[in-house]
């Protein structure tokens, strides 16, 4: 099968590989997914740029869709030829999605409708199941004021058409007037740039008296200013799925202890089973209902896997990066 690898960690340019690898076969309980489509996320290139590696050779990615083509012992052969959509590719393993196959536990394959395309189904096992769970997370919403940092990007914009749904009153933050427009497409009812000197007094003036009820933030080392600035409400909730700084992250306790603020942080990649089936419940019925916009950004051959990354780091594309294997 044609793949993308890497042996060392690096920069896309030196280290991403292309070339042949043996096409796996699926061991009891797997199935073997003909992949059409490959989604990379931050998580991918930090890893390849940083991560230890646990083999000879990785194959990046997690997330990605395709058709179930061949299943192993113990797996119900209606499967094969089934569409389906990837969590977890990669996670704590060595093989992901960046390739024309995957062998993996058949939990790991979701049903895909066939409405849905396999671009959108490489968007859903990090970004949609992280956004779903940062919004369980918040509760009830309804009526809230809600606080989404960078909401147009590949979680962010997930996140707003699932507070919008729960009835929150949005404030998103984002990094350009393109991605405001996408911000509001999506359901936010405030956008405020992230980047203006103004930002924390932009939103307590939108927020209206004590700020903010909830604050679901991509970035947990830039979230203090937030607090000691007042945005939000004393026992207020922050949601927090990942950080720029991975080691130190430093906050002001005396302004947090002082408006009670709760804190509920979660990976994606560990979800609990009880979170993770009522996750893929739910977004399975949203997919079924055709219910979610799925934004793409770009979309790159695999043998431009580098680019890919390189779109990533960048940080530019409104929306998923997606690598086609086709």
């Amino acid at each position: 099968m044609k793949a993308v690898w890497y042996r060392k960690n690096g920069s896309a340019n030196d280290v991403l590989e292309y070339g042949e690898m043996p096409t796996p076969e699926p061991g009891a309980g797997e199935v073997l997914v003909r992949l059409h489509t490959s989604g990379v996320n931050p998580s991918d290139v930090k890893s390849r740029a940083a991560r230890p590696l646990n083999a000879e050779r990785i194959i990046p990615h997690s997330d990605g869709a395709g058709v179930i083509e061949a299943v192993g012992a113990g797996v119900d052969a209606s499967r094969i030829g089934q569409r389906v959509w990837i969590w977890n590719g990669q996670w704590e393993r060595p093989l992901g999605t960046c390739a024309q196959y995957i062998c993996l536990s058949q939990a790991q394959a979701v049903a895909l409708p066939d409405h849905i395309s396999f671009e959108a189904g490489a968007c859903l096992g990090i970004p949609a199941l992280t956004a779903w769970q940062a919004i369980e997370h918040a509760g009830a919403i309804k009526d809230k004021t809600v606080l989404i940092i960078g909401a147009a990007n590949a979680v962010g914009s997930y996140c707003v058409q699932l507070a919008k749904r729960k009835g929150a009153r949005i404030i998103a933050t984002v990094g350009s007037e393109a991605k405001a427009q996408t911000a509001k497409a999506l359901g936010a009812h405030h956008t405020v740039d992230y980047k203006s000197s103004d930002c924390v007094e932009q939103i307590i003036k939108i927020a209206g008296p004590g700020g903010v009820d909830v604050i679901i933030d991509m970035d947990f080392s830039s979230v203090n200013r937030f607090v000691v600035g007042g945005v939000l409400k004393s026992h207020g909730l922050i949601v927090s799925y990942g950080s720029n700084d991975m080691v130190n992250n430093h906050f002001d306790f005396r302004p947090w202890l002082f408006q009670s603020v709760t804190v509920k942080l979660f990976l994606v990649y560990t979800l609990t089973d009880k979170e993770r089936q009522a996750a893929l419940e739910g977004l399975g019925q949203l997919l079924q209902d055709n219910a979610l916009e799925h934004k793409i950004g770009a979309t790159f051959k695999l043998s431009d896997t580098v680019l890919a990354h390189q779109a990533v780091e960048q940080g530019q594309l409104i929306g998923n990066v997606v690598v086609t294997v086709d």
